[in-house]
Protein backbone atom coordinates (compact mmCIF):
# COMPACT_ATOMS: atom_id res chain seq x y z
CA UNK A 1 0.00 0.00 0.00
CA UNK A 2 1.52 3.18 -0.93
CA UNK A 3 -0.27 6.00 1.03
CA UNK A 4 0.62 9.14 -1.45
CA UNK A 5 -2.30 7.17 -3.46
CA UNK A 6 -4.71 6.71 -0.96
CA UNK A 7 -6.81 9.02 1.05
CA UNK A 8 -7.41 9.82 4.82
CA UNK A 9 -10.05 7.61 6.04
CA UNK A 10 -10.60 10.11 8.48
CA UNK A 11 -12.36 12.67 6.21
CA UNK A 12 -14.95 10.05 5.63
CA UNK A 13 -16.07 11.27 8.78
CA UNK A 14 -15.72 14.94 7.71
CA UNK A 15 -17.75 14.23 4.36
CA UNK A 16 -20.45 13.30 6.61
CA UNK A 17 -20.26 16.06 8.54
CA UNK A 18 -20.09 18.57 5.72
CA UNK A 19 -18.92 17.96 2.37
CA UNK A 20 -17.98 21.61 1.59
CA UNK A 21 -15.59 21.40 5.25
CA UNK A 22 -13.94 18.03 3.83
CA UNK A 23 -13.36 19.64 0.47
CA UNK A 24 -11.36 23.10 2.19
CA UNK A 25 -9.60 20.65 4.09
CA UNK A 26 -8.22 18.32 1.40
CA UNK A 27 -8.53 20.59 -1.63
CA UNK A 28 -7.11 24.06 -0.44
CA UNK A 29 -5.25 22.79 2.95
CA UNK A 30 -7.70 24.82 5.05
CA UNK A 31 -7.35 24.41 9.07
CA UNK A 32 -8.19 26.02 12.58
CA UNK A 33 -8.03 25.25 16.00
CA UNK A 34 -10.97 26.10 18.40
CA UNK A 35 -11.82 25.34 21.71
CA UNK A 36 -13.32 21.60 20.74
CA UNK A 37 -10.39 20.95 18.52
CA UNK A 38 -7.90 21.66 20.81
CA UNK A 39 -9.40 19.68 23.65
CA UNK A 40 -9.92 16.54 21.02
CA UNK A 41 -6.58 17.30 20.25
CA UNK A 42 -5.31 16.90 23.68
CA UNK A 43 -7.12 14.15 24.93
CA UNK A 44 -5.98 12.29 21.73
CA UNK A 45 -2.54 12.79 22.73
CA UNK A 46 -2.80 10.83 25.80
CA UNK A 47 -3.67 7.86 23.88
CA UNK A 48 -1.71 7.99 20.43
CA UNK A 49 0.75 5.78 21.18
CA UNK A 50 1.65 2.91 18.75
CA UNK A 51 1.95 0.11 21.35
CA UNK A 52 0.80 -3.86 21.94
CA UNK A 53 -0.57 -5.02 25.63
CA UNK A 54 -0.80 -8.35 26.12
CA UNK A 55 -3.03 -9.73 28.99
CA UNK A 56 -4.17 -13.48 28.95
CA UNK A 57 -6.20 -14.06 25.77
CA UNK A 58 -6.50 -10.61 24.97
CA UNK A 59 -4.29 -7.95 23.30
CA UNK A 60 -4.74 -4.23 22.75
CA UNK A 61 -3.13 -3.08 19.66
CA UNK A 62 -2.83 0.94 19.66
CA UNK A 63 -2.50 3.40 17.11
CA UNK A 64 -2.59 0.26 14.29
CA UNK A 65 -2.35 1.29 10.98
CA UNK A 66 -4.76 0.25 8.50
CA UNK A 67 -5.88 0.58 4.45
CA UNK A 68 -8.33 -0.70 2.13
CA UNK A 69 -7.80 -1.40 -1.62
CA UNK A 70 -11.38 -1.05 -2.33
CA UNK A 71 -11.87 2.33 -0.89
CA UNK A 72 -8.44 3.58 -1.22
CA UNK A 73 -8.57 5.08 2.19
CA UNK A 74 -6.15 4.80 4.91
CA UNK A 75 -5.82 5.44 8.40
CA UNK A 76 -4.79 4.23 12.05
CA UNK A 77 -6.76 2.97 14.64
CA UNK A 78 -7.03 4.24 18.09
CA UNK A 79 -6.90 1.23 19.79
CA UNK A 80 -7.92 -2.77 18.53
CA UNK A 81 -8.65 -5.15 20.66
CA UNK A 82 -8.06 -8.62 20.11
CA UNK A 83 -9.39 -11.77 21.40
CA UNK A 84 -8.62 -14.98 21.56
CA UNK A 85 -11.14 -16.72 19.00
CA UNK A 86 -11.02 -20.42 17.60
CA UNK A 87 -12.98 -19.27 14.67
CA UNK A 88 -11.10 -15.42 14.03
CA UNK A 89 -8.47 -14.72 12.27
CA UNK A 90 -4.26 -14.34 12.37
CA UNK A 91 -2.55 -10.78 12.98
CA UNK A 92 1.44 -10.58 13.52
CA UNK A 93 1.12 -9.66 17.42
CA UNK A 94 -1.24 -12.90 18.37
CA UNK A 95 0.55 -16.43 18.20
CA UNK A 96 -3.55 -17.59 18.34
CA UNK A 97 -6.32 -16.91 16.42
CA UNK A 98 -8.69 -13.72 17.12
CA UNK A 99 -11.83 -11.74 16.97
CA UNK A 100 -11.06 -7.77 16.50
CA UNK A 101 -12.99 -5.45 18.21
CA UNK A 102 -12.06 -1.75 17.07
CA UNK A 103 -12.32 1.41 19.08
CA UNK A 104 -11.83 5.01 18.43
CA UNK A 105 -11.37 7.73 20.93
CA UNK A 106 -13.58 10.88 21.31
CA UNK A 107 -13.95 14.03 23.49
CA UNK A 108 -17.20 15.13 25.19
CA UNK A 109 -20.08 13.51 25.86
CA UNK A 110 -21.82 10.18 24.74
CA UNK A 111 -23.03 10.81 21.75
CA UNK A 112 -24.65 9.16 18.83
CA UNK A 113 -22.63 11.16 15.99
CA UNK A 114 -23.38 9.50 12.63
CA UNK A 115 -19.92 11.31 11.60
CA UNK A 116 -18.24 9.10 14.20
CA UNK A 117 -19.69 5.81 13.60
CA UNK A 118 -18.65 6.14 10.18
CA UNK A 119 -15.05 6.52 10.86
CA UNK A 120 -15.21 3.41 13.17
CA UNK A 121 -17.08 1.13 10.62
CA UNK A 122 -14.62 2.28 7.85
CA UNK A 123 -11.79 0.79 10.09
CA UNK A 124 -13.39 -1.91 10.79
CA UNK A 125 -13.95 -2.54 6.79
CA UNK A 126 -10.34 -1.89 6.37
CA UNK A 127 -9.76 -4.56 9.06
CA UNK A 128 -11.99 -7.32 7.37
CA UNK A 129 -10.15 -6.65 3.88
CA UNK A 130 -7.00 -6.84 5.46
CA UNK A 131 -7.34 -10.13 7.24
CA UNK A 132 -9.70 -11.60 6.08
CA UNK A 133 -12.47 -11.45 8.66
CA UNK A 134 -15.84 -10.39 9.96
CA UNK A 135 -16.41 -7.52 12.48
CA UNK A 136 -20.00 -6.80 13.46
CA UNK A 137 -18.86 -4.04 16.04
CA UNK A 138 -16.96 -1.96 17.56
CA UNK A 139 -16.67 0.60 19.85
CA UNK A 140 -16.66 4.84 20.03
CA UNK A 141 -15.16 5.76 23.77
CA UNK A 142 -16.22 8.85 25.18
CA UNK A 143 -12.60 10.22 27.16
CA UNK A 144 -14.61 12.90 29.26
CA UNK A 145 -17.15 10.83 30.15
CA UNK A 146 -15.31 7.63 30.47
CA UNK A 147 -17.83 5.63 28.90
CA UNK A 148 -18.20 3.37 25.86
CA UNK A 149 -21.22 2.89 23.18
CA UNK A 150 -21.14 0.16 21.05
CA UNK A 151 -21.61 0.24 17.31
CA UNK A 152 -23.62 -2.45 15.27
CA UNK A 153 -22.22 -2.48 11.80
CA UNK A 154 -25.43 -2.58 9.78
CA UNK A 155 -25.66 -2.87 5.89
CA UNK A 156 -26.61 0.57 5.78
CA UNK A 157 -23.87 1.78 7.79
CA UNK A 158 -21.33 0.05 5.58
CA UNK A 159 -23.31 1.13 2.68
CA UNK A 160 -23.33 5.10 3.82
CA UNK A 161 -19.28 4.64 4.23
CA UNK A 162 -19.00 3.14 1.04
CA UNK A 163 -21.04 6.46 0.05
CA UNK A 164 -18.58 8.82 1.67
CA UNK A 165 -15.49 7.44 0.14
CA UNK A 166 -16.99 7.91 -3.17
CA UNK A 167 -17.60 11.48 -2.61
CA UNK A 168 -13.99 12.22 -1.11
CA UNK A 169 -12.50 10.77 -4.03
CA UNK A 170 -14.74 13.14 -6.57
CA UNK A 171 -13.96 15.65 -4.50
CA UNK A 172 -10.46 15.13 -4.85
CA UNK A 173 -10.28 14.42 -8.41
CA UNK A 174 -12.38 17.49 -9.43
CA UNK A 175 -11.07 19.57 -7.12
CA UNK A 176 -14.41 21.05 -6.40
CA UNK A 177 -16.09 22.78 -3.18
CA UNK A 178 -19.29 22.63 -2.90
CA UNK A 179 -21.50 25.38 -2.02
CA UNK A 180 -22.39 26.66 1.85
CA UNK A 181 -25.64 24.94 3.44
CA UNK A 182 -25.66 27.27 6.58
CA UNK A 183 -26.87 25.50 9.64
CA UNK A 184 -26.45 24.97 13.69
CA UNK A 185 -23.48 23.07 12.92
CA UNK A 186 -21.63 26.02 11.19
CA UNK A 187 -21.52 27.76 14.44
CA UNK A 188 -19.45 25.24 16.01
CA UNK A 189 -16.98 24.75 12.85
CA UNK A 190 -13.21 25.61 13.35
CA UNK A 191 -12.58 26.67 9.89
CA UNK A 192 -16.16 28.92 9.68
CA UNK A 193 -13.90 31.50 8.90
CA UNK A 194 -12.42 30.40 5.90
CA UNK A 195 -15.50 28.79 4.74
CA UNK A 196 -18.25 31.57 5.14
CA UNK A 197 -21.22 29.50 5.18
CA UNK A 198 -23.28 32.55 4.51
CA UNK A 199 -21.73 33.57 1.58
CA UNK A 200 -21.78 31.66 -1.89
CA UNK A 201 -18.33 31.31 -2.67
CA UNK A 202 -15.18 30.60 -0.60
CA UNK A 203 -12.33 33.38 -0.86
CA UNK A 204 -10.21 30.75 -2.33
CA UNK A 205 -13.03 30.21 -5.51
CA UNK A 206 -13.21 34.25 -5.01
CA UNK A 207 -9.46 34.85 -6.00
CA UNK A 208 -9.04 32.24 -8.34
CA UNK A 209 -12.01 33.76 -10.11
CA UNK A 210 -10.17 37.04 -10.14
CA UNK A 211 -7.12 35.46 -11.70
CA UNK A 212 -8.82 34.07 -14.43
CA UNK A 213 -10.95 37.63 -15.42
CA UNK A 214 -7.33 39.17 -15.47
CA UNK A 215 -5.64 36.71 -17.50
CA UNK A 216 -8.40 37.03 -19.51
CA UNK A 217 -8.15 40.50 -20.13
CA UNK A 218 -5.97 41.47 -23.47
CA UNK A 219 -3.19 44.00 -22.88
CA UNK A 220 -3.65 47.75 -24.01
Amino acid sequence: MDDRDYLPLSWLSQVDYCPRRAALLLNERIWAENADTAKGRSEHSRVHDARVERRGNQLKLYEYTVFSDAMQVWGKCDCIEAQRWELGCSIKAADFPVRLYPIEYKHGSVREERSYMIQLCAQAMCLEEMFSTEIPCGALFFISAHRRMEVEFTDQLRSDVTARAMVLWKLWETHSIPPAEYGAKCRRCSIQEYCMPKVKTSAGEYCRRLAKEAMEVEPL
